[in-house]
């Protein structure tokens, strides 16, 4: 990776990302598999993600990480089949275990996905959704909340003066942090976040990552993309995953720039994938 704004860009996150190392565990991954069937597309991978920093996901198309991320959240129980075998430990409890609220695990753990799923509702109802399935119901603590979320999003100011008008208006950029801060006004503690900018242009991506970086003061942040080089701008730890195996994971900027396994140096440098 001989990017020049990329190496600018690990240099600026050193710091924190050398102290991913002593960050505590947010999540954990214990020998875990998902199948389709009999089809294991996730293979006993096993991960620690730290509290309050941004984890990549990086891997060529079909090699299980987006899987593995939805299985953070138990997304994959939507798809008929599948079922899983090892742990995934948060707050101290396999979610795959017995007497899991799923639903209760989903407000916990936000979910972002590829394209813009907003609702043909208002840009406030879009906000103000999950709250009100939670019980909010008095207008000025959804408003509060709205607005909260929406500065949370960095798209308060473009949208303050219209939030009556319907979402589907808005333009793909806007969309995606209005998702984002769906995903923020139910209060998750860790924001999962699948290929969020492959849909956008540019300008639209550079908004994306510049948000990720600020939530991830606040928020646990896991994040699949395609795009090598936005895993090294927005992540402190990077995951390499190659036919639902977990081949190396690490701190991004050792990952990028000193791979300890041939295969990651062989598919960050694009001789396969």
């Amino acid at each position: 990776m001989n990017d020049d704004i990329t190496l600018r860009r690990f240099d600026q996150f050193a710091e924190h990302n050398d102290s991913a190392q002593e960050a505590e565990t947010h999540i954990e991954a214990r020998e875990f598999s998902l199948f389709y069937g009999n089809f294991e597309a996730v293979r006993k991978v096993s991960l620690q993600v730290p509290k309050r920093m941004v984890t990549a996901m990086i891997g060529p198309s079909g090699c299980g990480k987006s899987t593995l991320l939805r299985s953070i959240n138990r997304m994959n129980d939507l798809i008929p089949s599948t079922h899983a075998s090892g742990q995934m430990i948060f707050d101290g409890h396999n979610i795959y275990g017995r007497n899991i609220d799923v639903v209760t695990l989903r407000s916990r753990v936000g979910m972002v996905f590829q394209k813009p799923n907003v609702f043909p509702k208002s840009i406030f109802d879009n906000v103000a959704y999950g709250p009100r399935l939670q019980g909010v119901k008095n207008r000025q603590q959804l408003g509060e909340i709205v607005e909260t979320s929406l500065r949370q999003a960095a798209i308060w100011d473009e949208v303050k003066d219209r939030l009556n008008t319907n979402a589907l208006g808005m333009s793909g950029g806007q969309q995606q942090r209005l998702c984002i801060a769906r995903a923020l006004a139910i209060k998750p503690e860790i924001l999962l976040m699948d290929e969020p900018t492959s849909a956008l242009d540019p300008k639209a991506t550079a908004k994306i990552e510049d948000l990720i970086g600020e939530l991830r003061e606040a928020y646990t942040i896991i994040i699949v993309t395609h795009n090598m080089q936005q895993a090294a701008r927005v992540s402190d730890l990077t995951a390499f995953m190659y036919e639902g195996v977990l081949v190396e994971f690490g701190n991004t900027k050792q990952l990028f720039t000193n791979p300890d396994n041939p295969q990651t140096e062989n598919y960050i440098t694009g001789r396969f994938g």
